[in-house]
């Protein structure tokens, strides 16, 4: 397994969402060719991107995004649906194939599916005390 590029891809999830939590596990396990790495959109990594995209830091975080060509000009993010979508390809195989045939539903229908499920995501999956802290093998693909 080669480890993940400097540049990307990056998910930055919620780190206390129980759901988001069970989301990069199963993104990790998927991820044979060890492609993205992941950040909790509470930590230091996650700030300066957020910042330089607009979007404020800190607060109850409620979308899952892909970060393509981190720090580079052409740097650029993927939320909600899309971002999930988007990792998906990065996977590859069947992954990227279901991710394909997902984005011929409008994003106004996906996002609005993603919403109704993000906005109970703590009552049916639970919110974590902590961020997950990886295992020794995984510890390089996880930013602060």
């Amino acid at each position: 397994m080669t480890p993940a590029k400097e540049t990307g891809p990056v998910v930055l999830y919620d780190g206390y969402c129980g759901l988001c939590d069970r989301s990069v596990r199963w993104l990790v396990d998927a991820d044979r060719r060890a492609v993205l790495r992941y950040a909790p959109l509470q930590g230091e990594t996650a700030a300066p991107i957020l910042e330089r995209h607009g979007i404020p830091a800190g607060g109850d975080f409620d979308s899952f995004i892909l970060v393509e060509n981190l720090g580079l000009p052409s740097e650029r993010l993927r939320q909600r649906s899309d971002g999930a979508l988007a990792a998906l390809v990065v996977l590859g195989g069947w992954r990227a194939g279901l991710a394909r045939a997902g984005r011929m539903v409008p994003r106004a229908i996906r996002d609005a599916v993603y919403d109704f499920i993000a906005r109970r995501r703590t009552r049916w999956f639970g919110r974590l005390d902590a961020c997950r802290i990886p295992t020794p093998e995984e510890r390089r693909r996880f930013l602060p």
